[in-house]
């Protein structure tokens, strides 16, 4: 059964929350403070988080979760301005629902959260190429040298999106959703930021990148094999 860890100050929504997730057949643990999710993490081990952080610093609550998990995250919070919004789903939120929220929308949400983050097998076998193996159950990554590659958990997200699906397209709305949520789904900039970050860091030559291709004004790629010729962007 699918679990959710609601988080949430306030006791009245934390209680119909709970009680709207037990009814379309999630199991739910919950907490008034945001800051005791940590620890419920690595008890609970949930499949989505639901998190109001605003008796935290929003956007470092969100990092801070994210650096831990890779369940999907809902902010569920007092209406505030667009960068604000924008910051969070940057921290690695996958979606932000403003107060007052109705209880179905709050469900198709999640339902559209945990499509986009299918459980990963723990068997889960490395992806080797010429230059890097990348552990995708641990998020670890080495290049052919044994140093380590440091991601952020939004480069990972992207990434981690590509290598599920070696020599397949995936289209620039399927990552914005995937990676940032539908408000993202407008803002191509986004991509090209990070994918530009993640090239510089995992490709033996940025500007003539081999692995991370891009279709223009469609979407991208991970090319887990290649010739001696390296892809352009």
């Amino acid at each position: 059964m699918t679990a959710v860890l609601v988080a949430d100050p306030d006791r009245r929504t934390r209680r119909l929350t709970g009680a709207a997730l037990r009814q379309a057949g999630y199991t739910v643990e919950s907490t008034d403070a945001a800051t005791r999710t940590m620890s419920l993490l690595r008890r609970v081990r949930p499949d989505a988080l639901i998190v109001d952080p605003a008796e935290q610093e929003p956007v470092e609550m969100i990092s801070a979760l994210r650096a831990q998990t890779d369940v999907p995250i809902l902010v569920v919070s007092r209406p505030v301005q667009e960068r604000e919004r924008v910051a969070l789903l940057d921290a690695g939120a996958d979606d932000y629902l403003t107060r007052p929220y109705g209880v179905e929308e709050l469900l198709a949400r999640l339902r559209v959260a945990l499509r986009r983050h299918p459980a990963s097998s723990e068997d889960e076998t490395a992806i080797v190429t010429a230059d890097f193996t990348v552990h995708l159950q641990d998020r670890r990554w080495f290049r052919d040298d044994g140093t380590e590659v440091r991601l952020t958990p939004v480069e990972w997200r992207l990434v981690e999106m590509l290598l599920r699906r070696p020599g397949h397209l995936v289209s620039q709305e399927d990552l914005l959703l995937g990676v940032w949520g539908p408000r993202a789904v407008d803002k191509p900039h986004y991509l090209r930021v990070h994918v530009a970050s993640i090239r510089r860091k995992v490709e033996p030559e940025p500007c003539r990148p081999r692995y991370f291709i891009t279709a223009p004004g469609l979407g991208l790629r991970f090319e887990s094999c290649h010739g001696d010729r390296p892809h352009r962007s």
